[in-house]
């Protein structure tokens, strides 16, 4: 039997919520081990002065399996 983690983080780009998803699920594998998924639980936007999409961000649960 295995036994699983979840850790939230929150990743951004100034491209699409696509590239933020691939930004966090890249930086979470560099850090943790056994990343085994990701679902975006809640996505923002930031608006800049002039009123324009400055960037993207997705909060991530991601879930990785914890070793024996």
């Amino acid at each position: 039997m295995s036994v699983a983690r979840i850790t939230e983080i929150k990743a951004s780009s100034p491209v699409s919520f696509d590239d933020a998803l691939k930004a966090g699920v890249a930086r979470a594998h560099k850090t943790l081990k056994n990343v085994v998924s990701a679902w975006i639980e809640n996505q923002e936007v930031t608006i800049s002065p002039e009123g324009q999409i400055s960037e993207y961000r997705v909060h991530l649960k991601i879930t990785f399996i914890l070793e024996d």
